[in-house]
């Protein structure tokens, strides 16, 4: 009997052959009525039929060449289709349905037609089954392992995909780039182009609250894949700003916050898939694109803007799993650039706040000439609370300051705001440089003391210079802050070394309390240059501190170095070009902290225009300060101030001498203004008050008030200096300064 089941089904196999065509054709007819989804998929569909061929041509060999069919092997195309089967996320179980619809149905429907013996008949029925089973498990197992592999591949490249969004979006708190970096990995084999449409008022820093009707989007990025590894990704930024219809599928997903995914015959014809394809062609153009994604980009209950992810007929459409995988990577991408746009918000008050607070126009005065630059952080550290101050002090005096707030952002920004405040109050009280310093680190005590002690602690360093013109003195001291550079002019290089980095006692930084200051004193020649700056200047990760003070001495030395060969003199290099030099060499790049530089060329007052007298202790000695006073006014062509000046010189003069300590001198400085000092070894300090009508003193301090444009006192530990200042007349200002 089995002999005959074998020859009859040989026979079979031989009456059928011809008849393939038609067999595939029911087959297929079969398959579309009771499995349809493989034939949604255009790449799918394409290769069944192939494939059904295989699988007929395989069992009519079986059968006619009495094979055994558990070692058959299937057409290699159910092994791509498989493969297709995964890429699309078809379920492997109407993979194998495929397996179970008809194969060996077919055969066995054509069994009664050759044959009218039942035996025979059921027989072969059973060797077809047996055959078929056999046939289909083998065939299972090899299309399975197919559909898996690619599933885990597919998985990986997934995981993969994740990894590459995790750490290539968001290295930096820049939007632009942030958003460049999201489409860089999105046409990394997993779209053909992607589309970055960002709200406008994110970018032009504005109110962020929702805008009237659908809000203007700025095109910032348009990438496409890349074709060969060689060739570099094209992220150009558009800076095109538009709107989408109302009803359009984008205005739909910013407005709902909702991603969708969209077959391109649904949308070919529509307005808004018109503008998206105008962009795409202009980076990729020579395909059509098949499906797109829209993804908001969704931070704190609202979006961002919009990111469109196309595919083109070189790959598969998207499915609902890219769906997902998208969604991931863009809220991924979302939360960078929210940061990216908090950062930037923050910088921009933060430094806006900072360069506020900064000097916004050169101080007139003429002790130095000085030039400043401040450069905040290039890194997402956030601005600093670096800063410089050039104060004008009595006696053609002036005060150079920079100091150093510890910490990053708006509190640092603001805390520097307040200590500038603070010394330039302290400067005007005419305050020694040690003195101004303890008195600052109170102001910093008294302010962690105000502030919440979660915000951190509020420290500061600053180093505090006081240059006379007239006795060419600096003093200065340093609250932990590194102390300054000077270099002296080429004539003076013999007994002055031409750059030196001072070395002095350092103080605490500001805020410890307790602890004492030191003023160093200093007589500089004429011309000297004085370089005062923020560690941020000297420190880097790519060098150390003796080096970068090293290079700096080098510029500087470059500031004062004679001609070669010897030439007509020429005048010093401006403290502006060198505050250019200095950072050109030290900062070539961003620095990774704030830098604030104050560079001054010191001036001495011309011999000529200071003139001084001792006054004994005596009432009548007022007579001849009067004297003495308009002798010099009119060897300086200032008779008009005679009047005036004699007056504020007598009330001077005699409360010196009625209530302070011998010895008693009087100075007279002509600068930009008129200056009156009168010196006493006394250390009480007069002070205006309000005379009754029969007092008979009391008014000559007010007096002196109405006379001068600034009064005051300043102490030191000889004394103090009583000092007005007047104007002088329209015209009579003229150099006074020698040398420079």
């Amino acid at each position: 009997m089995r002999a005959d089941v074998d020859g009859f089904l040989c026979r079979l196999a031989q009456e059928l052959r011809p008849r393939t065509q038609e067999l595939v054709g029911a087959l297929l007819l079969r398959m579309r009525e009771e499995l349809p989804e493989p034939w949604r998929h255009p790449d799918i569909a394409a290769l069944i039929p192939e494939e059904t061929r295989g699988h007929l041509v395989a069992i009519l060999d079986v059968l006619e060449h009495r094979l055994d069919a558990g070692e058959v092997e299937a057409p290699p195309q159910s092994l791509e289709i498989a493969r297709r089967f995964a890429r699309n996320g078809v379920p492997v179980s109407t993979l194998l349905r495929t397996y179970r619809l008809g194969h060996v149905g077919l055969f066995q429907a054509e069994v009664p037609r050759l044959v009218d013996d039942p035996e025979l008949i059921g027989a072969a029925a059973i060797r077809l089954s047996d055959h078929g089973f056999a046939y289909v498990d083998r065939s299972s197992v090899r299309v399975v392992e197919a559909y898996q592999e690619e599933r885990d591949q597919r998985l990986q490249r997934r995981l993969l995909l994740m990894n590459e969004a995790s750490s290539r979006i968001g290295t930096t708190l820049d939007i632009g780039p942030t958003a460049r970096e999201l489409a860089d990995v999105g046409t990394d084999e997993f779209a053909d182009l992607v589309v970055v449409d960002l709200l406008a008022t994110l970018l032009d820093d504005e109110d962020t609250r929702p805008p009237v009707g659908q809000p203007p989007l700025r095109r910032v990025v348009v990438a496409h894949r890349r074709v060969s590894a060689a060739e570099p990704v094209e992220s150009p930024v558009l800076d095109s700003t538009h709107t989408y219809p109302e009803d359009s599928e984008p205005a739909r997903a910013l407005a709902t916050g909702h991603a969708s995914l969209l077959r391109v015959p649904e949308a070919a014809t529509r307005e808004w898939w018109q503008a998206v394809m105008a962009s795409g062609n202009e980076a990729y153009g020579h395909q059509g694109f098949h499906s797109i994604l829209l993804l908001p980009l969704p931070a704190g209950g609202g979006v961002l803007g919009l990111v469109q992810f196309l595919r083109a007929e070189a790959m598969i459409p998207f499915d609902e799993d890219d769906l997902f995988l998208a969604r991931e990577i863009v809220a991924r991408a979302a939360v960078s650039i929210d940061h990216a746009r908090r950062y930037t918000q923050e910088r921009s008050t933060a430094l806006t706040l900072q360069r506020s607070l900064l000097p916004q126009r050169k101080v007139e005065q003429g002790a130095v000439v000085a030039a400043a630059r401040y450069l905040p952080s290039g890194t997402r550290a956030g601005v600093g609370g670096d800063w410089y101050d050039v104060i004008p002090l009595s006696g053609a005096r002036v005060a150079l300051v920079v100091g150093d707030v510890v910490g990053r952002g708006l509190r640092a920004a603001a805390t520097m705001g307040r200590l500038r405040t603070a010394v330039r109050a302290f400067a005007d009280i005419d305050l020694m440089p040690d003195e101004l310093l303890t008195h600052l680190d109170d102001v910093v005590i008294r302010l962690q003391n105000e502030e919440d002690p979660e915000a951190g602690e509020t420290s500061a360093t600053c180093l505090y210079a006081i240059y006379d013109p007239v006795s060419r003195v600096c003093s200065f001291a340093s609250a932990g802050h590194v102390l300054p550079a000077v270099v002296a002019p080429p004539d003076d290089a013999a007994d002055f070394q031409p750059v030196e980095l001072l070395k002095a006692p350092i103080g605490p930084p500001l805020g410890l309390g307790g602890l004492p200051f030191e003023a160093t004193r200093l007589e500089l020649p004429e011309g000297s240059l004085l370089a005062l700056f923020t560690d941020g200047l000297i420190r880097s990760r790519v060098r150390d501190v003796d080096t970068a003070l090293a290079l700096l001495s080098d510029v500087l030395a470059g500031a004062v170095e004679p001609q070669e060969p010897p030439g007509p003199a020429e005048p010093p290099e401006s403290p502006e070009g060198v505050c250019d030099r200095i950072l050109a060499a030290l900062l070539p790049g961003r620095s990774s902290d704030d830098v604030a530089l104050l560079v001054a060329r010191t001036r001495a007052l011309d011999p000529d225009h200071v003139t001084t007298l001792d006054i004994p202790s005596d009432p009548a000695a007022v007579a001849d300060a009067r004297r003495f006073t308009s002798g010099a006014l009119t060897a300086w062509g200032l008779e008009e101030l005679s009047f005036a000046t004699e007056l504020v010189v007598s009330e001077l003069v005699t409360n010196a001498i009625r209530y302070g300590k011998p010895p008693v001198q009087l100075r007279l400085i002509l600068q930009s203004t008129l200056t009156c000092e009168v010196f006493d070894a006394s250390s009480t300090a007069p002070h205006l008050r309000r005379a009754r009508t029969f007092d008979e003193g009391g008014r000559g301090l007010l007096l002196v008030a109405q006379l001068a444009e600034r009064w005051g006192t300043r102490h030191s530990r000889e004394g103090k200096v009583i000092w007005a200042e007047q104007a002088l007349p329209y015209g009579g200002i003229r150099p006074v300064y020698s040398g420079l």
